[in-house]
C-alpha cells in the first residue's frame, strides 16, 4: 500500500481504537491552563523585538489567546511517545504472534524519547528491544532506555547514520523495525494525545465556562504540535480532521531543522536535516507518510519556526511562571504563538476581538537540571 492510500486511510476512527486498545498502558495526562501565559501573548510585541525580521516594519500583531496545555511531559517515559510505541507492538503481536515477535525482538532509532518508550513497551509486553542512539543523545534518555533492559547501540546523529546501524543490527538479530515515526500504527498511537486533549477542553470548559475566549461549546479553535518526524502532529490532524479544529505545526529555524515548513514553502517533502537545534527531538526530517497528512492543507493548517532564542524565552516562561519541567522541543508550539509574528496575524485577523482557544502539547521532560542550566547560563 503507498503512501497516499495509507494516508487516506488514517481515520478519527482508527484513533479511537488504538485509544482503547493503549488505555491500559499509558497515563490520561493533565491539560492545565495559565492566565499570565495568555496574557503574555495576548499583549503585542514590541517594534523592537521585530528587528530583522520580515515584520521589521510592520506594526505588531495583537492576537488573543486562550491557552489548554496538554501535559505529555507527565506521560510514561516522560513523552507522547509512549502512546506510538505500545500501540505499535501491540499490533505487531496481534499480526505476527507473540512467539515470533518474542523470538525476533524489535528494533529502532531514537535520539531518546521514543528510543525508552520502545524500550518500556518491549519490557512490558516481554520482547526483547534493540535501540540505536546517537552518541550525542541526552545522558537521561540513554540511560532511561536501559533501564528498561534494551539493549542501546550508538551511532552518528543524522537519520541515514542511525538508520546504517539499524540494517547493520537487524542483519544479525532479525529484530523487527518499529520506526520512530514514519508508520501508520506509531501515528494513530500519537494521534491519542488529539483525542484527550479534545475531550478533557470540553470537560473543563463546561465545568468553568470563563477559560474560554467564546463558550467553547464546539471545541478548540486550534492546536499546535511541534514538528520532528511528524507522528505527533499527523496523528493529532488525523483526530481533528472531522472538525473545525485547526492544527499547526511547529518547527526551529536554526540550521534548517525547519524543514517541514520549507518542504511546504517548496512543494516537496525536505529528505534530509543536519542541525543541532537546542530542541534535540525536532532534529529529524518528516517522515514520508507524515509528509502525505502534513502537506495535506485540508488537515494541517501550516507549519511556522522559532529561532532558538525563542525556544528559551518559552522554556523559561513554563519553567518560572507555569512551574511546569518540560524539554526544549515541547515548547516550539508556545514559541511559535509568543513570537511567530506570521500565525500571530492570522490569529488576530481569524480569532477577531474574542480570539482563539488553543491547544499546544507539551511534547516531553526528558531534561535534567545540568542541561537546563546550561541552556541559561
Amino acid at each position: 500500500m503507498d503512501t497516499k492510500t495509507q494516508s487516506q486511510n488514517l481515520t478519527p476512527t482508527l484513533i479511537q481504537k488504538a485509544h482503547t486498545l493503549i488505555k491500559p498502558h499509558i497515563h490520561r495526562t493533565p491539560v492545565l491552563t495559565n492566565k499570565t501565559l495568555n496574557t503574555l501573548a495576548s499583549t503585542p510585541q514590541t517594534p523592537s523585538s521585530l528587528g530583522d525580521t520580515p515584520s521589521e516594519n510592520q506594526s505588531p500583531a495583537s492576537p488573543k489567546f486562550h491557552f489548554f496545555f496538554k501535559c505529555e511531559n507527565l506521560q510514561r517515559i516522560g513523552a507522547f511517545k509512549a502512546r506510538g510505541a505500545f500501540h505499535a507492538l501491540l499490533r505487531l503481536i496481534e499480526t505476527r504472534g507473540e512467539d515470533e515477535v518474542r523470538r525476533r525482538g524489535v528494533i529502532t532509532h531514537s535520539s531518546g524519547n521514543h528510543a525508552q518508550a520502545l524500550a518500556l513497551a518491549a519490557k512490558t509486553l516481554n520482547v526483547p528491544a534493540y535501540i540505536v542512539m546517537p552518541r550525542i543523545s541526552t545522558v537521561s534518555k540513554i540511560e532511561g532506555t536501559k533501564s528498561y533492559g534494551a539493549k542501546v547501540i550508538f551511532s552518528g546523529s543524522t537519520s541515514t547514520e542511525r538508520e546504517a546501524v539499524v540494517a547493520e543490527v537487524q542483519t544479525q538479530t532479525d529484530a523487527i523495525l518499529v520506526p520512530p515515526y514514519d508508520d501508520f500504527n506509531i501515528i494513530c498511537g500519537q494521534g491519542t494525545t488529539g483525542l484527550e486533549l479534545d475531550e478533557q477542553y470540553r470537560e473543563l470548559v463546561t465545568r468553568d465556562p470563563e477559560l474560554s475566549v467564546h463558550d467553547g461549546s464546539w471545541g478548540l479553535d486550534a492546536v499546535i504540535t511541534p514538528v520532528g518526524g511528524g507522528g505527533l502532529n499527523s496523528g493529532v490532524a488525523t483526530w481533528f480532521s472531522d472538525k473545525e479544529t485547526k492544527v499547526f505545526g511547529a518547527e526551529p529555524s536554526f540550521e534548517g531543522a525547519d524543514d517541514c515548513r520549507r518542504g511546504l514553502e517548496a512543494g516537496e517533502r525536505v529528505t534530509s536535516v543536519k542541525t543541532l537545534t537546542v530542541a534535540d527531538g525536532l532534529r529529524t526530517p518528516v517522515g514520508v507518510l507524515n509528509w502525505e497528512v502534513i502537506s495535506d492543507k485540508e488537515k494541517v493548517a501550516g507549519v511556522f519556526a522559532v529561532s532558538e532564542e525563542q525556544i528559551k524565552a518559552a522554556l523559561r516562561l513554563v519553567l518560572e511562571r507555569m512551574k511546569v519541567v518540560v524539554e526544549p522541543s515541547a515548547v516550539v508550539g508556545l514559541a511559535v504563538c509568543l513570537f511567530n509574528e506570521d500565525f500571530r496575524r492570522i490569529v488576530e485577523r481569524e480569532g477577531g476581538e474574542e480570539g482563539w482557544d488553543v491547544g499546544i502539547v507539551f511534547s516531553g521532560g526528558n531534561t535534567t537540571v545540568e542541561a537546563i542550566g546550561k541552556l541559561f547560563s
